[in-house]
């Protein structure tokens, strides 16, 4: 042990260290050089990449703008599905039959008109026409049916509304 301590107490190991360190403080210093110079040539090569503006922030802002585009989108999707769920309790489905109410008027203005959402919900109207008035009565519909007894003619328009897919057929009895 005192064998060690006389030559750390030696000027030779003194000297060795500063060796050492001035050899460690110019390694350090060469690579700040060539990674300043790395750094330089790195710049370069981002701003030529990006024809004379810097690469690095084009790609930022552009990411800035695909997250704003996917924040978009998610809004349009979730009011997509909005008007999706809203659409099926509109009017969809359409049928109307014609037909003469009595005997003794000419031809076919009374009419039994069937308006459908999605699910077969809605109301039946029925308009009868005579020579003295007009009376118009309404029964709402569930499913394709209704809590009221319908007449042929309701039946028939419900009926048609149900088949039409969004098409308005109008036909006479």
């Amino acid at each position: 042990m005192d064998m060690i301590m006389d030559i750390i107490k030696g000027d030779f190991f003194l000297l060795g260290w500063v060796i050492i360190t001035i050899i460690l403080v110019l390694l350090v210093i060469t690579m700040m050089a060539k990674l300043s110079s790395l750094n330089k040539r790195y710049k370069k090569f981002l701003e030529k990449l990006g024809n004379g503006n810097n690469i690095e922030e084009d790609l930022e802002t552009y990411m800035y703008r695909v997250e704003k585009v996917e924040k978009q989108n998610a809004e349009i999707a979730n009011y997509v599905k909005t008007l999706d769920e809203d659409l099926t309790r509109c009017i969809q489905k359409v049928g109307i039959v014609r037909y003469n109410a009595f005997k003794d008027t000419g031809s076919d203005l009374s009419f039994t008109l069937a308006l459908l959402d999605e699910h077969n919900d809605g109301v039946v109207l029925n308009g009868i026409y005579s020579r003295e008035m007009s009376n118009i009565y309404a029964k709402p519909v569930k499913n394709g049916e209704s809590s009221y007894t319908m007449s042929e003619e309701e039946k028939m328009a419900v009926q048609k509304a149900i088949n039409s897919e969004g098409n308005i057929r109008i036909d006479r009895k």
